[in-house]
């Protein structure tokens, strides 16, 4: 019989199951009550032995979700202007995103400037939330000009904006002027990441342009810090 305590045992087991690979990075862990059953255990000893993973960075808890195998952050290169899908690809992974809001509204004057539309004009507003897997990793909020794009669906923001543009729409990309600031959480990126509301958040606004100089969206991004990693190339002036 082990003289380790059993929250130890526990942790180590489930160490085990992920080192052998029967558990992957973005898998999720067993419920807490079944780990429970499993091993006999209280809900205070499975708590234990979480925490002591989350501690290692082994797994990470996400409110309202559970635990997950914690993956590799993903690595955002600010110079490369490529879809989250895009950004994902040689991770293979399965991904996903949850539409929230889908709705026409009327530019004010604020984000009628933004998008260099006239204030009245009517404006896309989509909220959804991007998967990893099961884990939610990035809250997005766009506004694109009705005009521009008067087909736009629901299942279109389910999967890659920049492929129905690029691909169906037959319009040319040509930049998007970013900014990048940590910021606290607001309620709803705690209630959509699952997040720790004493803890910064990643938050990127954008503004994407045309080839013929035309806005087609801006977008505000908050990304959980532990799963990014942003990089870029600074060249020194001669």
């Amino acid at each position: 019989m082990s003289s380790k305590p059993m929250y130890r045992q526990i942790a180590d087991a489930l160490r085990e199951q992920i080192q052998c690979g029967a558990l992957k990075a973005g898998d999720a862990l067993p419920t807490e009550s079944a780990l429970q059953e499993q091993f006999g255990v209280s809900r205070v000893t499975v708590r234990q032995a979480l925490k002591q993973l989350t501690e290692q960075s082994i797994i990470e808890s996400i409110q309202g979700s559970g635990s997950y195998v914690k993956e590799e952050r993903v690595n955002y290169d600010i110079y490369q202007l490529t879809s989250f899908y895009e950004k994902l690809a040689d991770r293979h992974v399965e991904t996903h995103s949850d539409v929230q809001v889908f709705e026409v509204i009327a530019a004010d004057a604020a984000l009628a400037e933004k998008l260099q539309i006239p204030p009245g004009d009517k404006s896309w507003h989509v909220k959804r939330v991007r998967f990893i897997k099961q884990k939610p990793v990035t809250l997005e909020e766009t506004w694109m000009p009705l005009a521009l794009f008067p087909d736009l669906t629901w299942e279109v923001m389910e999967n890659s904006k920049y492929h129905f543009i690029e691909q169906v729409k037959k319009m040319v990309i040509d930049r998007s002027e970013q900014e990048l600031v940590p910021v606290m959480p607001s309620v709803d990126v705690v209630n959509a990441l699952g997040i720790d509301a004493t803890k910064p958040v990643l938050e990127k606004i954008s503004r994407g342009y045309l080839s013929d100089g035309r806005v087609f969206e801006y977008s505000c991004n908050t990304f959980k810090s532990d799963d990014y990693k942003f990089t870029l190339v600074a060249k020194r002036r001669h």
